[in-house]
């Protein structure tokens, strides 16, 4: 087994219910929110940030499934649901250009998600 299949680390999708949605997290998104609160202040749509990103990696292919694919993202609704894209996005990197390109591109977008080190101990050795 080689050393980098076991320092990988694991992106992990981001929470299915996000603070925001508590009563104290939708009170400060409303302050926040506010047009007393300085533009420069306001929290960035990390949303749009990461789908305009996505965009960018799928920019110079032409297919079909790129055109879908690129619509699939127009349409996603959280940054989970971006999470789940990934795979399709990285299969057709992967053929368009290489394996090594795709990579390159998804470590651009995994770092809009949460990590977990490697699993320790005897289940993670399991393959």
């Amino acid at each position: 087994m080689s050393s980098t299949l076991l320092s990988r680390t694991e992106i992990c999708p981001p929470a299915l219910w996000p603070s925001s949605l508590t009563l104290w997290g939708r009170a400060k998104r409303w302050l926040q929110r506010s047009p007393w609160m300085p533009a420069a202040q306001r929290p960035v749509n990390r949303l749009a940030l990461v789908k305009n990103e996505f965009r960018i990696s799928l920019d110079d292919l032409a297919s079909s499934d790129a055109v879908a694919l690129g619509d699939r993202i127009e349409r996603a609704r959280s940054l989970r649901e971006l999470w789940h894209l990934r795979s399709l996005l990285y299969g057709l990197l992967a053929t368009a250009f290489s394996q090594a390109e795709a990579e390159e591109r998804m470590a651009r977008l995994n770092r809009h998600f949460p990590t977990r080190a490697p699993r320790s101990g005897p289940a993670s050795q399991i393959i």
